[in-house]
């Protein structure tokens, strides 16, 4: 998934960014309520993740002003305020789910993987001899487990999240790529290849100029 986490302390954003990236998420990492706000505009999150007191404001009324002007993607509240008064106030406010700080990070990776079922139509896509388990992060061709790298998978689960419609290749790319990332002109084209080459070339279809569709039965563009 890419993921926006809102927090202002460097230490904690750091090794909640690490260890979201070792789970094959894309981690964008802002400090600010202002830069969260010019990062939504201009990037498609699957999940934000949100501090609540944060140095330009409060994490709970930008969310509600977020929620009014249209924002859907689900969010998880991270802060240290840990009265009940202040957790139905960010539920009410449009919030997913809320962890109390100090969390242990295996727990926000399940409360992730939690948010991302709910928000997905299936967590498991049988297509053809391919199976995809998106809450396990696992692909199975003809029962034999397929190793992919995390971008590959990034590419792959962006697909398998709309499976039969049209992912857009700047989609794709928001999935590949956090923030200060080098963006190779062909680099997308490289993983869906890779992906073909793994999985079937009848996998994943061109729709040319616009992006790619993942399917079974059509053959690559």
């Amino acid at each position: 998934m890419r993921i926006l986490l809102v927090e202002d302390d460097p230490d904690l954003s750091d090794v909640a960014a690490t260890h979201l990236r070792d789970q094959s998420h894309a981690v964008d990492v802002v400090g600010t309520l202002k830069m969260a706000s010019a990062a939504v505009a201009g990037v498609t999150y699957d999940l934000i993740l949100l501090d609540l007191g944060l140095p330009d404001g409060d994490g709970v009324d930008w969310l509600g002003r977020q929620r009014r002007a249209g924002q859907q993607a689900p969010v998880l509240i991270l802060t240290a305020r840990d009265q009940i008064s202040q957790r139905i106030r960010g539920l009410d406010a449009g919030a997913d789910d809320y962890l109390t700080k100090p969390y242990d990070l295996h727990e926000l990776g399940a409360r992730v993987r939690a948010i991302g079922r709910r928000h997905t139509a299936s967590s498991a896509l049988q297509l053809g001899a391919v199976r995809i388990d998106l809450s396990a992060h696992r692909v199975l061709l003809e029962q034999r487990e397929v190793r992919l790298t995390s971008r590959e998978w990034a590419v792959l689960e962006a697909l398998a999240l709309r499976p039969g419609h049209l992912v857009t290749r700047a989609r794709l790319e928001d999935a590949l790529f956090e923030f200060g990332a080098e963006l190779e002109s062909n680099v997308l084209e490289v993983y869906i290849s890779q992906l073909r080459r793994k999985l079937g070339r009848q996998m994943i279809e061109t729709v040319r100029g616009l992006g790619y569709r993942l399917g079974f039965g059509q053959e690559a563009g």
